[in-house]
């Protein structure tokens, strides 16, 4: 892989790494599960040689120095952090992409914070705010699909079951959100080395945990943001192959009064989940395309 610059970013007393790539109007990327920060870097070498500053973070837990005492994992947290990371890159507004949670986290924080966004660009993931009560009645066939976030409520078992035999469950899960597609060997080794360390497994399984576990301050904030209307242009990517998130559900689940600020939805008729990485040339272009068409006015000499 391109080396890329690192840095650190903090929210509180929690740091992340970051991957970092050119000079220029900001771009956040946010990964998802179960991925790492190089799950954009195609994204980070195309968009930094487009005049870009791409930067892409581990999100919380995914390394040592980013897991709370509390253990919160709700979006509305992931999406505070962001928040921190912008105020201490200049605070000025940044355009972002995020790919499965990465994209349920750009979601939430749009709705939270839509000044500190120039536009939001979300891969493999609808907004969810309608997907229990619109998407999965109309499409039900998604609940057999997303088997693997009732089967990770089991606390013990899964984490045992998610690392055996190499953390095949992972590899199986590639396979079958992009079927047809091979994950370059060196990237799995990476990811299964970042799930390996202290705490790390357990807080990416804190995410589905969190999102359908016990009521909290957490959850219930991220619920109200979920039916908050985001005033950010936001441009929503799916493969018409996902075996993740049906590309259906883009068509239920994404309406006009969600989006006050304007959305599109584009398809890519031959990509799955890891859309991003299975068509990096295609995908740049749109992306790059997007960042263009909703960046802020250039200020008078």
């Amino acid at each position: 892989m391109k080396e890329f610059e690192t840095l650190s970013l903090r929210a509180g007393p929690l740091e992340f790494s970051a991957l970092s790539a050119g000079q220029g109007p900001v771009v956040i990327c946010l990964h998802g599960f179960p991925d790492t920060s190089r799950s954009f870097r195609h994204q980070l070498e195309a968009l930094s040689k487009a005049g870009y500053r791409v930067i892409s973070p581990s999100l919380r837990g995914y390394e040592p120095s980013s897991q709370p005492l509390d253990a919160d994992y709700t979006m509305v947290r992931m999406a505070e952090d962001l928040i921190a990371w912008i105020d201490s890159l200049g605070s000025e507004p940044v355009h972002l992409v995020g790919h499965d949670w990465g994209a349920i986290i750009a979601y939430t924080a749009g709705a939270l914070a839509p000044d500190r966004f120039h536009a939001i660009a979300t891969l493999a993931a609808p907004h969810p705010g309608r997907m229990q009560s619109e998407g999965i009645p109309k499409i039900p066939s998604q609940l057999r699909k997303s088997w693997y976030m009732f089967f990770f409520q089991l606390r013990g078992i899964a984490d045992i079951a998610v690392e055996a035999r190499d953390w095949s469950l992972i590899d199986k899960l590639w396979r079958d959100w992009s079927p047809g597609w091979e994950a370059p060997q060196d990237e799995m080794r990476h990811l299964k080395n970042t799930l390996s360390k202290p705490g790390v497994k357990r807080a990416a399984l804190g995410y589905y945990r969190a999102m359908v576990g016990r009521s909290t301050t957490g959850t219930k904030k991220t619920l109200e943001l979920f039916r908050t209307p985001i005033l950010v242009p936001t441009l929503a990517l799916t493969g018409a192959q996902d075996g993740c998130i049906d590309t259906r559900l883009f068509d239920i689940a994404m309406k006009d009064e969600d989006f006050p600020g304007g959305f599109e939805v584009i398809r890519l008729p031959d990509a799955g989940h890891f859309l991003h990485q299975e068509k990096p040339a295609e995908l740049n272009a749109i992306l790059i395309d997007w960042l263009s068409r909703t960046a802020p006015p250039k200020t008078p000499q």
